[in-house]
């Protein structure tokens, strides 16, 4: 991994939130061009604006590194709606997934 992951991933996890470079970076308490910056790779955030950014974007640092995982926001709120499903739905579920993959 590399640091333009980061700016990517920042990139990625912002338009899914369809929120602009300029409002995150107000929202988070910096100047209105520092996600700018970040996603041209002419920054990295310190560590407290990394984990700022995080809350913002409602993701755990763990699931911002999570290259795998493209939307952790929709599938945490799958998981949290699949708990509410018994064994046998879940079976059913399950075989249904296989078939779409």
């Amino acid at each position: 991994m590399d640091n333009s992951y980061i700016a990517e991933r920042i990139a990625q996890l912002r338009t899914q939130k369809n929120i602009s470079a300029r409002e995150m970076s107000l929202a988070i308490g910096q100047n209105e061009s520092y996600i700018n910056r970040i996603e041209n790779h002419k920054a990295l955030p310190s560590m407290q604006c990394f984990l700022y950014i995080c809350e913002y974007l409602n993701v755990t640092p763990k699931e911002f590194f999570d290259k795998d995982t493209p939307n952790p926001k929709k599938l945490a709120s799958l998981i949290v709606e699949l708990q509410k499903l018994n064994t046998h739905q879940l079976d059913i579920l399950s075989e249904l997934i296989k078939e779409m993959i």
